[in-house]
């Protein structure tokens, strides 16, 4: 008898002989498996796979399909919609775009305006059993809670020593990609939060070993190369709903005003930043009669080959430190403290949250400020008493450097403070939707404090070509 079954993230087809896959199957990345005579694709196929062989086969062959563990009663059986908050027009359109894209592709939506609203009502509607996957542990706690308060359901948690698989559960994407050839049939519907994270050829392992047939990726930032877009339509589909924050913008996320304050460097740290920066066009200049396509990325192989061309080797690592070291002047320079006090008057009356560029920085604010400083590797108790204080208005400011940057629920902030960052449109975006959260009728304001004559003005005008700092109208 023919037999479709799951086997560590992948459908074994066993039993069917090849002219009948060629003619059912055609186009499907199928392979021969030698080891077993039968043939292999990934588990994520599984819903075109049985579509396809849903015809009665040639001789009246029945399939034994062997891929969904057995259930003992319907998820639905086991929650029921607790939920306050109803959607809005905005919302239930991409909810009807989702469902129109046969339930299978990407919301594209700027923070605030309720990715995990609209994903709740899908998971309600459709969902047998569900997979949340997220980028990093406090996501996957705050989603746990926010399923908790929806349903009345305990959802289960993979991830940060937890293992406890339930209908409804929650994980993160490293975990799902070391799990899934365990879990990959489990369920029906998978929801990939933040879901650029998944297009990396590590993380969209986590897709491609589920055999889920109901895919739903969030974000607030489509990847800009070509290759990530293609997988993520690959793993989950195609984009089907998008909207912008300057649709948004005064609509369903607060009106805003971005303002960029540009600080002197001291007269020491001037003359330090000017000598280190000669030390790094020096060699650049160098390298160029050497090499005219040498670009500054090409340094750290420079000094990986130290064996072939030791001189040349020491004088990369002399650069490259001297590099480090204008960052570092830029990071820490005195005048952005000063600003920063200046801000702290100005909004001393609400909450304000300070994104720097470095954990040495981040440190720094705190320490002079005596304020809390959220970090990665702050364990969970730490962050819950932090993000809870700051929430309530115990603490009136909150460092951090990319903790924050993205998921992390904070509806009243409306001001955000940059002292230092990538150039990256993705982080602008995630850092002002932070302060976007239209939670009463005041406007945001997100400030960005950057030394003047500096690398750090052009990383800024990098950010600021994003269409999502330009003014609303």
């Amino acid at each position: 008898m023919p037999i479709v079954e799951f086997q560590a993230g992948t459908l074994r087809l066993a039993g069917f002989s090849r002219s009948l896959l060629v003619e059912r199957l055609g186009g499907l990345p199928i392979r021969f498996d030698p080891r077993d005579g039968g043939f292999r694709c990934d588990a994520m196929w599984f819903g075109e796979v049985s579509r396809r062989l849903a015809p009665e086969l040639p001789g009246g062959d029945t399939i034994r399909w062997q891929v969904e563990p057995p259930r003992k009663r319907p998820l639905s059986a086991s929650f029921s919609d607790r939920r306050t908050i109803r959607l809005r027009d905005d919302q239930r359109r991409a909810v009807a775009d989702f469902e129109a894209g046969d339930r299978r592709g990407l919301l594209v939506l700027p923070t605030g305006t309720g990715k995990t609203v609209i994903a709740i009502e899908l998971i309600l509607r459709h969902a047998d059993s569900v997979l949340v996957v997220v980028p990093v542990r406090d996501l996957m706690y705050q989603w746990h809670e926010k399923i908790r308060q929806a349903t009345g359901l305990d959802a289960g948690l993979i991830g940060d020593g937890v293992y406890r698989v339930s209908p409804i559960s929650v994980t993160t994407y490293d975990s799902a990609a070391i799990h899934m050839p365990r879990i990959g049939n489990r369920f029906s519907m998978i929801v990939f939060d933040e879901v650029h994270h998944l297009s990396g050829s590590w993380r969209s392992d986590a897709a491609r070993m589920s055999i889920a047939t109901t895919r739903l990726g969030l974000t607030a930032t489509l990847p800009s190369s070509p290759e990530r877009l293609a997988v993520l339509e690959q793993c989950v589909g195609p984009v089907l709903h998008h909207q912008t924050i300057q649709e948004a913008a005064g609509r369903t996320l607060a009106d805003y005003t971005v303002r960029r304050i540009a600080v002197k460097l001291t007269e020491a740290e001037e003359r330090s930043y000017r000598q280190l920066s000669a030390v790094v066009q020096n060699f650049v200049y160098d390298q160029r009669q050497i090499d005219e396509s040498f670009r500054w990325e090409d340094v750290h192989k420079l000094v990986a080959a130290a064996s072939e061309d030791p001189e040349r080797a020491t004088e990369a690592r002399a650069a490259v430190q001297a590099f480090r070291a204008k960052r570092k002047i830029e990071e820490h320079a005195e005048g952005k403290l000063r600003v920063l006090e200046d801000l702290f008057r100005l909004h001393a009356d609400a909450p304000v949250i300070v994104f720097t560029g470095s954990n040495v920085m981040a440190r720094k604010v705190s320490l002079r400020f005596m304020v809390p400083c959220l970090l990665s590797h702050c364990a969970k108790k730490e962050r819950r008493e932090y993000l809870e204080g700051f929430a309530a208005g115990r603490y009136p400011v909150l460092v951090a450097n990319r903790v924050l940057d993205e998921g992390v629920d904070l509806p009243e902030v409306k001001t955000a403070i940059v002292l230092g960052g990538l150039s990256s449109g993705r982080q602008a975006i995630q850092r002002l939707g932070r302060v976007l959260r239209k939670s009463n009728d005041a406007d945001a304001t997100f400030y960005e404090v950057v030394v003047e004559g500096t690398s750090e003005v052009e990383r800024s005008r990098a950010r600021r070509r994003n269409d999502a700092y330009r003014k609303p109208s």
